[in-house]
């Protein structure tokens, strides 16, 4: 990976609050997720019926989220 030059943009009590990098370099960040990101959907059908439910997922979701009152 090439180095990016970085600047650190600091608030009065030196807490770091954004980071600034020159355009051209943002540019090649930019593409390389592009790159990364271009692979596509995925195709989900090999996981079908992979596991099984003992109930159904609405009915585990309110019992779940009851359990947080």
């Amino acid at each position: 990976m090439q180095r990016i030059r970085k600047k650190i943009v600091t608030d009065e009590a030196q807490r770091p609050i954004a980071v600034q990098i020159d355009y051209a370099d943002w540019l090649k960040i930019e593409q390389a997720l592009n790159l990364s990101q271009a692979g596509g959907a995925t195709d989900l059908s090999r996981y079908s019926g992979v596991i099984s439910l003992t109930e159904e997922p609405l009915t585990y979701q309110a019992r779940v989220r009851g359990e947080w009152s």
